[in-house]
């Protein structure tokens, strides 16, 4: 029985720390977000590490798409939406660790609530169809993925697979855009 207790309390103090950690790193990439555009010099990996760093936010979104939409126009699109993409979900574990790890702060909202709802009913494809559609849910969605424990390989697959697609859309956006100004 006391080897249990030992094992929770170490639990819930690694959920704490991951927790502090994930806020930290969100004030953190709001301070210097003007430094992480700075990344698009470096090309696909500059694309992939902003896409990380604009999606690791919980709750206030950096903006990421529009960065994509830009380099969808001097690279090449497809390429440019597998790299935001698979660095926009990789960025989205923030929320997956919070919702391990945070589960009391959260569990109360009524967006949590309708979030967890979703999720009972439609699972995996609430992940897939928040993942593409841009929105400020899907750091719920991660939340709460992570709350249900859903297997994080699950969770990154179909966010790859959401990011990916939206991404693609705002590459060619980019070069529809780039398109009429010529």
């Amino acid at each position: 029985m006391q080897k249990l207790k030992n094992k929770n309390l170490w639990l819930n103090i690694l959920r704490g720390v991951i927790l502090i950690v994930v806020i930290a790193l969100t004030v953190y990439l709001i301070l210097i977000r003007d430094k992480i555009q700075e990344l698009q010099a470096y090309g696909y990996p500059g694309i992939f590490l902003f896409s990380v760093l604009a999606n690791a936010t919980i709750l206030i979104p950096l903006p990421g798409v529009i960065l994509t939409s830009a380099m969808g126009a001097v690279f090449k699109p497809v390429w440019v939406a597998v790299a935001s993409g698979a660095g926009a979900a990789l960025g989205e574990l923030s929320g997956y660790l919070a919702g391990f790890s945070g589960r009391a702060i959260i569990e109360n909202s009524e967006r949590y609530q309708k979030m967890l709802g979703w999720m009972k009913r439609y699972g995996d494809l609430t992940i897939l169809v928040l993942a593409f559609i841009p929105n400020p849910l899907f750091d719920l969605a991660g939340i709460v993925a992570g709350v249900l424990k859903m297997p994080i390989w699950k969770f990154l697959l179909l966010c790859i697979i959401g990011k990916i697609l939206k991404m693609m859309l705002f590459a060619y956006l980019g070069v529809g855009i780039l398109t009429l100004f010529q």
